[in-house]
């Protein structure tokens, strides 16, 4: 069976595609999301991805890395569209330790959620891929996003109501002004 290292920004995400990765891989689940805002929510998020993972039998690698005031100023400086950084610094380090680790190929949880830009993540994460020299395995998961959502509230998983980083959280709870 082929190793996988998956990139998991939470639990509630991984849900569904583990249900179909396992099924061809030996998955692995790799934590690493500076993005993670605030820190509070980073450590629920890492919580509940541990107790999820243990009660899945699946192996967690967490890298806890937390540079925050770095993450924001390179965001910052990829205007407008601040997820470029945000994919690139996650994706190029689950590929790198995948590559130095042996595991055949690397993907992300992240290709679940209907509201990640999509295509810009599938075109990152096969630039990376071609930059370390590893797979890069690709499945569009956002077909069973609803049943990954059923599935995680059946696990009772915080849910978290935002991607994660600041700029999200901003979007998500700011009241818009009416015109």
């Amino acid at each position: 069976m082929k190793t996988m290292l998956l990139h998991t920004c939470c639990a509630p995400c991984l849900t569904y595609p583990l249900t179909i990765l396992k099924q061809e891989f030996a998955v692995t689940s790799y934590f690493f999301n500076p993005n993670i805002h605030p820190y509070k929510e980073f450590i629920r998020r890492l919580q509940t991805l541990r107790e999820y993972s243990q009660k899945q039998k699946l192996k967690l690698i967490v890298d806890k890395t937390y540079n925050l005031e770095e993450f924001l100023l390179n965001c910052l400086q990829i205007q407008p569209v601040r997820c470029v950084h945000c994919y690139q610094v996650r994706m190029l380090k689950v590929a790198e330790y995948a590559k130095i680790s042996g595991y055949d190929c690397f993907s992300t949880t992240l290709l679940v959620s209907p509201f990640q830009k999509h295509e810009l993540l599938k075109d990152i994460c096969q630039q990376v891929a071609n930059q370390v020299g590893i797979e890069f395995y690709y499945q569009d998961f956002r077909p069973g996003f609803e049943i990954g959502k059923q599935l995680s509230l059946e696990a009772q998983l915080y849910r978290q109501a935002y991607c994660g980083c600041i700029f999200s959280e901003r979007d998500r709870y700011e009241k818009k002004k009416i015109s």
